[in-house]
Parts: C-alpha cells; sequence; structure tokens
C-alpha cells in the first residue's frame, strides 16, 4: 500500500468497508462480551510487539490484529452491564462521525483555517448554552475533556483575580486561593499545580449528608483565609461528582460567589446534560449565575472519546487569560468574524474538528431522544436503588444521585471486616465479565459503585447486575 494521492479510490473504499465489517461485528455482539477482559499487560503486549515495520503489510493481516487482539482485549465501555467510572459507550452515529472528522482532518485553530468547522463549533456552543440555560452573549470552545475545561476555567479565574501573574509571575504577592467540596474532581488539584497556584491552596470543603459542599464552612473558610492574608480567588461547584452523583446548591453558591466576589466555577464533566432531562431540570437552579461551566459531551451525550467543552459567561474574561499573538498568525485582509480564533479561548493552538461528531449525534438523534435516554439511565440506577434497599444481604449507601449508586455487600450474619470483603467482591466480579463495577469511599466506608451512561442498558441489566454482585461476594465470602 502506497501514501499515494493518485491511489485508486476503490482500495479506500475496500478498506472502509472491511472496517465497517468489524464495527458492526462488535455493536453486535458486545452484550455477549466480558465486560471486561480477564488479561495481564504482559500478555497483551506479547500479542502486539514487533520491531518498527519497514515494509507495508497486508490490509486483512492488520485489520484481523484490530478485530482479533484489539477489539476483544479491550475495556468496553458500550457493554450494557459496565457501570465503572463515567465511561461513555459511544454510538454508530459518533463512529461515522468521527470517520468523516478524519477524512477532513481540520486543523480548528481558528476561522481562515477552518471556516466551516469554526462555524460548526459556534453552532454546538451555542446548542450547549442553550441547555445549561447560559446566557446568548457568552462564548466557549470544545477541548479535550472535564480536565482541559476546568484547567481552562481556572486559568480564566486566576487572570481575573490576579491579571499581573500572567504577565510577571506569582512574584511575593499572597497566594491565591480556590475552594471545592471534599467531592470534587482531582483535576482542580492538578490544574492548581500547572497554573502555579499550588495544589495546597485548593481549599477542601466538607460537605452534609447529600455531599453538598457545607455553604456555612465554606464562608468561613473565605473569611478566615482573608485575614490570613490569601487572595480568594473561585469557587468550583460540582454539578454531578464522579464517585457519587452529588450536586452542590448552585443559587447559594452563586450567592457566596458574589458577596464576596469570586469567580464561580462549575463543573458539571458529568451531571450537564442531566438538564436535558426534565426530572432533573431543578438542580440546575443557579447555573447561568456561573462564570464558567465544564461540560463533558464525551459523557452523557454518548459522543466519541476526547470532547469537552467550556463555557465561559463573560467572553473577554477567558481572552484576558488566553489571547495572545506572533506575526505568522496575524489575520490580514479578514473582517471582524473571520479574524476570530480559539487559541484566543484556551490553551490549545493545534485543535481537531471535535463539533462535527457532536452536531451529527444531536442533528441525528435530535434533543428529546437524547434526553430519553438520559432519563432511562436515570430510571436504572433509581431501580438498582429499590433492589438494593429490598435486598437483605446489601446496604445502600447513599441515596441514588443522578445515574449512579454506591452501596455494599452485607450478607447476615458477617461479622468481619466489610471494607475487605467489599474489595474482594469487586475482584471477583471484575473477574467473572459478566457485569462491571468501580469503587468509591462514603463516609469512610468502602463502597462498590456504579454509574449508568449507556443507551443499551436495561432495567433487566439492574437485576442482573444484583444477581452477579450476590454471587461474587458469595465467592468472596468463601474465600
Amino acid at each position: 500500500m502506497y501514501l499515494d494521492p493518485e491511489a485508486d479510490p476503490d482500495q479506500f473504499r475496500a478498506m472502509a468497508s472491511r472496517a465497517v465489517d468489524i464495527v458492526e461485528r462488535y455493536f453486535a455482539e458486545i452484550a455477549d462480551l466480558p465486560a471486561m477482559p480477564l488479561t495481564t499487560a504482559p500478555a497483551v503486549r506479547e500479542l502486539l510487539r514487533e520491531p518498527l515495520p519497514q515494509e507495508g503489510a497486508a490490509l486483512d493481516d492488520v485489520l484481523n490484529v484490530v478485530r482479533d487482539i484489539v477489539y476483544p482485549l479491550s475495556r468496553h465501555n458500550g457493554h450494557p452491564r459496565f457501570f465503572g467510572y463515567v465511561a461513555s459507550p459511544g454510538t454508530p452515529v459518533a463512529a461515522i462521525g468521527d470517520l468523516l472528522t478524519a477524512g477532513l482532518n481540520a486543523n480548528v485553530t481558528a476561522w481562515r483555517s477552518a471556516p466551516a468547522g469554526a462555524e460548526l463549533e459556534h453552532v454546538v456552543i451555542d446548542w450547549f448554552k442553550s441547555i445549561v440555560g447560559f446566557e446568548s452573549n457568552a462564548t466557549g470552545i470544545l477541548v479535550s475533556g472535564g480536565s482541559m475545561a476546568n484547567f481552562s476555567a481556572l486559568a480564566a479565574a486566576r487572570t481575573a483575580a490576579a491579571p499581573e501573574i500572567g504577565r510577571l509571575g506569582g512574584g511575593n504577592q499572597p497566594p491565591l486561593r480556590i475552594y471545592v467540596s471534599s467531592e470534587g474532581h482531582f483535576s482542580i488539584q492538578k490544574a492548581a499545580r500547572m497554573l502555579g497556584i499550588g495544589s495546597e491552596n485548593v481549599q477542601s470543603i466538607p460537605v452534609d449528608a447529600q455531599m453538598r459542599m457545607d455553604i456555612g464552612q465554606l464562608e468561613r473558610r473565605i473569611d478566615q483565609d482573608r485575614q490570613a492574608g490569601f487572595r480568594p480567588m473561585c469557587i468550583v461547584a460540582n454539578a454531578g461528582t464522579t464517585a457519587t452523583g452529588a450536586f452542590d446548591s448552585l443559587t447559594h453558591l452563586a450567592d457566596v460567589a458574589e458577596r464576596h466576589r469570586l469567580w464561580l466555577h462549575v463543573d458539571a464533566a458529568y451531571g450537564g446534560f442531566a438538564a436535558l432531562a426534565p426530572s432533573t431540570r431543578n438542580l440546575f437552579a443557579g447555573i447561568e449565575r456561573a462564570d464558567s461551566i465544564a461540560l463533558d459531551p464525551h459523557k452523557w451525550l454518548y459522543t466519541s472519546m476526547g470532547c469537552g467543552c467550556i463555557l465561559y459567561r463573560d467572553p473577554q474574561a477567558a481572552a484576558a487569560a488566553f489571547s495572545y499573538g506572533a506575526e505568522y498568525t496575524r489575520p490580514i485582509g479578514l473582517s471582524q468574524d473571520e479574524a476570530f480564533a480559539f487559541w484566543d479561548l484556551g490553551p490549545e493552538l493545534s485543535r481537531p474538528l471535535r463539533a462535527l461528531t457532536v452536531w451529527l449525534q444531536i442533528k441525528l438523534y435530535g434533543a428529546r431522544n437524547l434526553a430519553d435516554a438520559i432519563e432511562r439511565n436515570m430510571e436504572c440506577a433509581r431501580h438498582f436503588g429499590r433492589l438494593v434497599e429490598a435486598a437483605e444481604d446489601f446496604e445502600l449507601l447513599l441515596p441514588v444521585a443522578l445515574s449512579i449508586f454506591c452501596f455494599r455487600f452485607q450478607p447476615r450474619g458477617f461479622t468481619g471486616d466489610l471494607d475487605e470483603l467489599n474489595e474482594r467482591t469487586l475482584v471477583a466480579l471484575q473477574r467473572a465479565g459478566r457485569s462491571y463495577l468501580s469503587n468509591a469511599r462514603v463516609g469512610g466506608a468502602f463502597a462498590l459503585r456504579g454509574c449508568v451512561l449507556n443507551y443499551r442498558t436495561t432495567i433487566h441489566d439492574m437485576e442482573t447486575l444484583l444477581e452477579d454482585v450476590r454471587e461474587a461476594g458469595r465467592l468472596a465470602s468463601a474465600g
């Protein structure tokens, strides 16, 4: 096979046809595969390792490796009983969107580098603003995921609070402070470290019984920090935590932010698109008052991995943090709209056309169908919570929040270490392959944790999950 611009188009069609066959077969068989393959890193490495190829291989030989090794020996996020982490199953539409995106291979740095791609991204951003209720003059960009969205938000917040740092560095100025609940995502600490704020200046605020940030504790910490000479900078609110699905009170946190003149960032990477669902729309009251919002379409919009979003209420606040120019990027002969550059809103220069797959997904399925799928996911999680509460050998550790449930196996008469038993239960469940959960800590206790984020999942799958965990618990108890 040659890198030939005059290559026969039939060759591409043959390659694409073979690849589609593999994906089609995968979608048809995914429910029958183990959710996680039982293998090891050395075993997989042995199957794939080879010297640098000097000559091209036959197409069938290469695609057979994908079909027989890469696909089977992967974790199957699209399995109807994969409940680990917050993992999207992807869709057939998203797979087609990625093919179209790769075919164009646009670099969406600015309008002039990808006119249609840039305008498509603006369209998608406008749709996201309407979903969460952000004002029309807000702006945003698509990024690689929630961690980069949180990083971008904190960079903008830092510039708003201390614009001199971007030009001169920290110097001898008092340290900045960020406030997030003890349930917040660890990407906040990572961002603070990378931005030079310091991870120790991320203040962990206790939570109440519903895992929401304690407002009184927050205000006391802000006052104490000011008295001690620190500079409070930003409050990070959670709209669906990764561990438990908890929602902070956005209205109360917006009040605190306004009172203390702090940036309010809402981390809605997991929960944000639940704003589409009628049953949870009320949780988002106050989000329109945020200065920035992180969203992940590659979670609850079921799009392909590698697509997050950061929204800014004030476009100028984002530009103050990221805008920078060089002669080789200066727009010449372009009007204002055509001079637009995405690098003014985020840290990336080279950027893939992330918007096409998202746009295709929303256009073909429609917001109502996506909302219905989200509602079904949440009902599956609630049904599982009811099953656990009705069972004598399980304990629900928290009320189900969004589509996340936390529970543990607690057989009658057991007097040993429940944390240890449930760790062994989790390992046994994952090795069996029929269902997959991850873990969390709830009130200090080890929890079996699941997140329903898959349009393939049914009520029957939740009932199967309970039996699978019960069987894994029996094995763990016997072992």
